[in-house]
């Protein structure tokens, strides 16, 4: 397969609400889409860095900037190409994952587009659907996230995931849970804490609760060890696992006993295959995070959550959880659950015309 070109565009995508998190709080989506033409296909992927660098280091102009000058013209200059090659293509370059899971997921769009294949089937996936939970952002008041959680409960999802930091904690999970009672609930700290608060954290275990996501910083494996000697509750890394390596290493240590994939932190799909295979060979659960992405991030992460090894709902919310309109064909929850895309690649694209909508700048990169 021959890459012949290679279109950045820029859209943002305002959110239905606001949706805070102990990184601050965001109105709006600035997301980075790439369209790559190949002599067979063309495929999309979506680059899910935030508009700063709160996250991670990334940040989508800093994206754009590097795939622009770094990572696009050496897949140009790779000659054949299929999607196995471009994590070895772009191995010279130090980090940038989110902006090489980008390239990699479209170029993965093209070729098994032109093979009529499903990214489910390629990656492995064991189910035609999956269950899905949704991600509560830190909320002005008790009541108001009393109302939030009760209201995604009705909807019909299956899990509730809230996100918390020092301050906003044991008090909103004591209320939802007597609210709400035997529900699947879990925490996101999004490294909101240091080892100085596992008291704190620890106060959490009685609420019984299927996991704290992240609760130190990304590089604290030693410290994660000592917290998980200290709390009850699971605790799940998410920023910390980077590779499959990553994630082998705090097996191993002991610093977690779940995991959370997300494809745009580790470098794209085929690293998110490995770093299930890596859990299951442990006997970790795994689930698919999400980061507030479009129709086309979505179909790749519900694809990505059909895997045998993800075993706890993830991110992959109904499409209208954070957006009035998508850019796709909407993903509609059904009893708890969205189907996985059938048809070759992604399965779903952008429609045209709301695409430009959204659209605030495109450049075109030809070979």
């Amino acid at each position: 397969m021959k890459l012949t070109g290679v279109e950045l565009r820029k859209v943002r995508m305002p959110l239905k609400s606001p949706f805070r998190t102990s990184f601050g709080t965001q109105l709006a989506r600035d997301l980075l889409l790439l369209r790559v033409v190949t002599d067979e296909a063309h495929g999309w992927g979506e680059c899910v860095a935030m508009a700063e660098p709160l996250y991670s280091e990334e940040y989508v102009d800093g994206c754009a900037d590097v795939l622009r000058r770094f990572l696009i013209p050496a897949l140009f200059a790779h000659g054949n190409l299929t999607a196995i090659d471009v994590a070895p293509a772009l191995a010279a370059f130090h980090g940038h994952r989110m902006a090489k899971a980008a390239l990699e997921m479209a170029v993965l769009d093209a070729e098994l587009t032109a093979r009529g294949v499903p990214l489910a089937r390629e990656l492995g996936a064991t189910r035609d659907r999956v269950p899905c939970g949704v991600s509560v952002g830190i909320m002005d008041s008790i009541d108001e996230l009393l109302a939030a959680v009760g209201d995604y409960l009705d909807q019909g999802y299956l899990r509730i995931k809230l996100k918390i930091e020092p301050g906003w904690d044991v008090a909103p999970v004591r209320a939802v849970r007597e609210r709400f009672g035997d529900i699947a609930l879990q925490v996101d700290a999004n490294t909101a804490y240091t080892l100085a608060d596992a008291a704190r954290l620890a106060r959490l275990d009685p609420f019984e609760l299927l996991l704290i996501e992240q609760p130190l910083a990304e590089d604290d494996l030693l410290g994660h060890v000592a917290l998980a000697a200290r709390v009850r509750t699971p605790i799940c890394l998410d920023e910390s696992i980077t590779s499959a390596r990553a994630a082998a290493a705090a097996i191993t240590l002991g610093a977690c006993r779940v995991v959370n994939i997300k494809p745009g932190r580790v470098g794209g799909y085929l690293e998110s295959r490995r770093i299930h295979d890596v859990c299951a060979a442990h006997g970790i659960p795994a689930w698919c995070g999400g980061m507030l992405e479009t129709g086309i991030g979505r179909a790749a992460n519900i694809a990505l959550a059909a895997l045998p090894g993800c075993v706890l709902p993830g991110d992959t919310s109904a499409s209208d959880r954070y957006y009035d309109t998508d850019i796709t064909v909407p993903f509609v929850l059904d009893d708890g659950h969205l189907p996985v895309p059938a048809g070759p690649g992604l399965g779903i694209g952008p429609d045209a015309e709301l695409l430009d909508t959204f659209t605030v700048a495109t450049e075109w990169l030809p070979q």
